[in-house]
C-alpha cells in the first residue's frame, strides 16, 4: 500500500522567479504568478503547507488589460469612517500604484486564510525594470 506524499515545511526548497510584466495581459500573468506562489507548479505541492517559491515582478506600470477594462474596471476600498468607500478605475490606479494592479489580481486567487497571506508575503511587484533581490539571483521566467 502506497501512502500520499506530504510536505512538511523544513523540506520545501525555495526559489526567487522574475517574471516581467511588459505587455503581459492582467488576469493571465496573475494566474501563473499565484501558481508559483501557492507551489502548484511543483511535484511536491500539499495544501495545508506552503510549498511555493518568491516571485519578483518588474515593470508593472507596463502591464495591459483586455477590452474597455481600463476604463470600466472599478477597485473599492473603505477607509474606517462612515460613507468612506472610495472608488479607482483600473486607468488611474495604473498611473497612481501600478505595483497594486498585480497584487490585488494575484491576491484574490490565492486562499483567503492565514497560510494564503504567508503566500502574499514572497510576491515582490516593482513599478520600473529595476529591483533589489539581485543578491537571490531570481530565475527569469516567461508567461
Amino acid at each position: 500500500m502506497r501512502k500520499t506524499y506530504q510536505a512538511k515545511k523544513e523540506e520545501v526548497e525555495r526559489r526567487w522567479y522574475l517574471i516581467d510584466a511588459e505587455g503581459k495581459v492582467l488576469g493571465r500573468l496573475a494566474t501563473e504568478v499565484a501558481k508559483i506562489l501557492r507551489g502548484k507548479n511543483k511535484p511536491i505541492f500539499t495544501p495545508h503547507v506552503d510549498t511555493g517559491d518568491f516571485v519578483v515582478v518588474v515593470n508593472a506600470e507596463k502591464v495591459t488589460l483586455t477590452g474597455d477594462k481600463k476604463k470600466n474596471k472599478t477597485y473599492y476600498h473603505h477607509t474606517g469612517y462612515p460613507g468612506g468607500i472610495r472608488e479607482i478605475t483600473a486607468e488611474k490606479l495604473l498611473v497612481k500604484k501600478p505595483t497594486e494592479l498585480i497584487w490585488r489580481a494575484v491576491k484574490g486567487m490565492l486562499p483567503k486564510n492565514s497560510l494564503g497571506r504567508k503566500m502574499l508575503r514572497k510576491l515582490k511587484v516593482y513599478a520600473g525594470p529595476r529591483h533589489p533581490h539581485e543578491a537571490q539571483n531570481p530565475i527569469p521566467i516567461q508567461i
